[in-house]
């Protein structure tokens, strides 16, 4: 099949779990299929990050754009053009005429089976009409996103104002899902979430591919001394190489919801646990934090490291994995990769979300303050728990939620949808598994 991607941005650094699973996905693709890639792109890249995008697509087309960093005067004056605007500002600060000429440009050259749409911003850049099926994948639902944004916002400003992107979001996101001939999902509660908020929208039930996991690449550390990287320190480390009372969180740390769940974690429970445990510490891994979260770093036992090259030393040399979200959709991938690393995770539900996960068995739910406190003094005081929990979540991935498998089912909505267009169907299971070729 010739495949038209698009999306926002490069996929490459992979540093945030909506790349990750795209890259996962196409990296199966491009050993079958041609794959030309549309996307923004940042001037301040690399060209390593440009050519490494070869390993999926044959061929990369960008436009340069720059977003003012999350927080700062510019984002706020780039919003503040947006206020009257119909669409939400997420999609909105989108639209691009050289995004919309080269998509037609590339449109008229070329005859391809299928365009993904990869997340909702693309879609502000269609053309009315497309000329060949068209799949939507998305990571999240984006409504539900800003529905609890609105309704955890701090101040009535700020919560009018997030009421109104929410309203925004969800027309927009209803007609999007309704312009395409199939809608990928990655849980089973995002898939009956977009027939609850937009019944009749969607011309076939949406259709759910799972998270994955690398986990060869994400696997407990092989000694002690592997896991004390981190802080390049082993004191107060357990025969395992963890740090007894060292909590950790990864993320993108400009993403709303991963914001609002530090600055909510560290003013509403970090303080419980401390009454338990006064040592105990926290590390926020991951790119781009706001100046709200790089504040938290002010505070002792806090710190807040921005992007790293590597996330396992971070994670291998925590007692706890935490993620404690308030707002969000879609499945967390940070949660499997603890989970491969034979981490035990503390969550909430919603941070959990869309997860095929067992409280008490591979891992530990909790929601109120309180509770979620009480639950991370329990893994770091009692051994026996946290191990049973580390084995039996290690267990759960390894032996269900391989990338690959995953990717091949994304390969087959793609030939159901192909199908149903008057074109030949892709071989089964077994014929993909004997006939994949070399990338181009």
């Amino acid at each position: 099949m010739n495949i038209l991607w698009l999306n926002a941005g490069l996929l490459l650094p992979l540093d945030k779990g909506g790349k990750l699973r795209t890259w996962h996905v196409m990296r199966h693709l491009a050993s079958r299929h041609d794959i030309t890639y549309l996307s923004f792109s940042d001037p301040a890249q690399t060209v390593e990050e440009r050519e490494g995008m070869r390993a999926v697509c044959a061929r990369l087309q960008t436009i340069p754009r720059t977003d003012p960093a999350k927080g700062t005067a510019g984002f706020y004056l780039d919003a503040a053009r947006y206020v009257i605007d119909r669409v939400p500002y997420a999609v909105a600060k989108y639209r691009s005429a050289a995004f919309k000429n080269t998509l037609r440009q590339l449109l008229d050259e070329r005859r391809f089976d299928a365009i993904v749409c990869d997340f909702l911003p693309p879609v502000v850049n269609l053309p009315e009409r497309l000329p060949c099926p068209s799949i939507l994948f998305t990571h999240n639902v984006e409504a539900e996103i800003w529905r609890r944004h609105a309704e955890n916002a701090r101040g009535p400003i700020a919560r009018t104002l997030l009421a109104q992107q929410w309203r925004r979001m969800l027309r927009f996101e209803r007609e999007a899902l309704a312009r395409f001939d199939l809608v990928l999902a990655v849980s089973e509660a995002d898939g009956q979430t977009f027939q609850r908020l937009y019944p009749g929208a969607l011309k076939t039930p949406a259709h759910v591919v799972q998270t994955g996991v690398d986990t060869t690449y994400f696997a407990p550390p092989s000694s002690p001394a592997e896991a004390g990287h981190h802080r390049g320190t082993t004191s107060g480390q357990d025969e395992a190489g963890h740090r007894r009372n060292h909590l950790v969180f990864t993320g993108s740390m400009d993403w709303l919801p991963n914001e609002d769940g530090m600055l909510y974690f560290v003013r509403e429970i970090l303080p419980r646990i401390r009454e338990a445990e006064p040592d105990a510490t926290l590390s926020i891994i991951g790119r781009a934090p706001t100046p709200a979260v790089k504040r938290l770093a002010d505070e002792a036992g806090i710190e807040v490291t921005g992007r790293v090259d590597d996330v396992r030393p971070h994670i291998a040399a925590g007692a706890v994995y935490i993620v404690p979200l308030r707002i969000g959709g879609g499945t967390r991938l940070k949660i499997f990769e603890a989970m491969a690393m034979g981490k035990a995770v503390v969550s909430t539900t919603v941070g959990a979300e869309g997860l095929p996960v067992t409280s008490g068995q591979d891992v530990v739910i909790a929601d109120e303050p309180a509770h979620f406190a009480r639950a991370v003094v329990h893994m770091i005081r009692d051994d026996e728990a946290r191990r049973r929990i580390e084995t039996e979540a290690r267990r759960l991935v390894m032996e269900r939620y391989d990338w690959s498998a995953v990717a091949q089912d994304f390969e087959h909505a793609l030939t159901r949808v192909g199908a149903t267009d008057g074109q030949q169907p892709l071989p089964g299971r077994a014929a993909l598994q004997a006939t994949v070729q070399p990338c181009r």
